[in-house]
């Protein structure tokens, strides 16, 4: 038995290029929405399932700290941020099959970190809340 590919919702997300971890627990999409930061989501299917039957929280985990990170690095105008601190708040499950993504913002920057927040959804449905900081990592010299 084949498994089907997993599919954004519409024509507005695009596949993530993303090698190592993400590439097991992935696709990821993206999406721009105006001026706002880059929405990141996936479809999840039998792989990402818990016991009850939807998808395991450190899959939504893992979600939000990408998504929060990308746009940490985009801030950071694309130089290396690590993950300082991370939470997550569950408040609704995610089915099999549903399109779940995330809205990142940024909460506040300093001179060497930035505070994010992002909001999960699922189908339009708030299921989670992540908040994050991470520190502005020094480049290496080219």
């Amino acid at each position: 038995m084949t498994q089907a590919i997993p599919t954004p919702p519409d024509d507005n997300w695009h596949p993530v290029d993303d090698s190592g971890f993400i590439e097991h627990v992935g696709p990821l999409f993206v999406r721009q929405v105006g001026t706002e930061p880059t929405w990141i989501g996936f479809r999840p299917d039998q792989r990402h399932r818990n016991l009850n039957g939807v998808v395991q929280g450190g899959m939504l985990m893992t979600l939000a700290d990408r998504g929060l990170g990308r746009i940490a690095r985009t801030r950071y105008n694309g130089g290396p941020v690590a993950t300082v601190n991370f939470s997550y708040d569950f408040i609704g499950a995610a089915p099999l099959g549903r399109f779940v993504h995330i809205e990142p913002k940024v909460a506040k920057e300093t001179g060497t970190m930035l505070f994010m927040q992002g909001e999960v959804f699922c189908d339009g449905d708030l299921i989670g809340r992540a908040h994050g900081i991470w520190k502005k990592l020094k480049r290496k010299p080219e």
